[in-house]
């Protein structure tokens, strides 16, 4: 009888402390999935950003001198990373020299004409009203504001991104963007003025990473929502 107390005790232990050094276990291996995920995700995107980057020249100076950039085993003779080097020069002389006054009447004519160029100015406007909303002097994702658009004091964070909707004959509404969570995309509302409260102590960048975050990205201390 007391044999069989102790065997059966026994099983219970070791049945008792694997199942703990498997709870415990997966406890370290999804730490480790937190712990890694985000530095692997981000060096494979940077890592693929500069090899799409780095191969532009190479690629654009094989389809002109075929010969040239051809190596003895048949691929494209490449030096890594003097293509992204020169890419990023290129782009940045080239906004360089367009803000000088001749080239930007020069670049203000062929706006004009690609934006009138029938099929060709969809594309044109969309992609340049795009970066212009990220970038530049125009940029319309700066004001990062709480807007209520479902019901009575619940809120969303979004950005406005027109003050006068007069062509809508919505003259006390503003145009507000409120991107969605774990998402590249959002939706675009028109809300009573009286409904929108500016976000204090927080620019766009910290707002829509919070709100791309699903809320749990860490804020700084001096961020707060009022």
């Amino acid at each position: 009888m007391f044999r069989l107390q102790a065997y059966t005790m026994k099983r219970i232990f070791l049945k008792d402390t694997s199942r703990f050094e498997w709870k415990r276990l997966l406890q370290y291996f999804f730490q480790g999935v937190i712990i890694i995920a985000p530095i692997g995700v981000t060096l494979y995107v940077v890592i693929w950003l500069f090899n799409l980057i780095d191969n532009i020249l190479p690629n654009l100076l094989f389809t002109l001198f075929p010969k040239l950039m051809t190596e003895p085993n048949g691929s494209i003779r490449t030096i890594p990373g003097l293509g992204f080097l020169l890419v990023i020069i290129l782009v940045s002389l080239i906004g360089w020299i367009s803000s000088s006054f001749i080239v930007s009447r020069i670049v203000d004519v062929l706006d004009k004409v690609l934006e009138q160029t029938p099929g060709i100015k969809y594309i044109y406007s969309s992609v340049k009203d795009f970066l212009e909303a990220f970038t530049g002097n125009r940029r319309k994702f700066d004001k990062p504001v709480l807007v209520s658009v479902d019901a009575e004091d619940t809120w969303r964070i979004g950005f406005i991104t027109q003050n006068d909707l007069s062509q809508f004959d919505l003259l006390e509404h503003a145009g507000v963007y409120v991107p969605l969570s774990y998402a590249l995309t959002g939706v675009v509302y028109f809300v009573p003025k009286t409904k929108i409260k500016p976000i204090k102590n927080m620019n766009s960048a910290e707002a829509m990473k919070f709100v791309i975050s699903g809320g749990v990205t860490h804020l700084e201390e001096n961020a707060q929502i009022s």
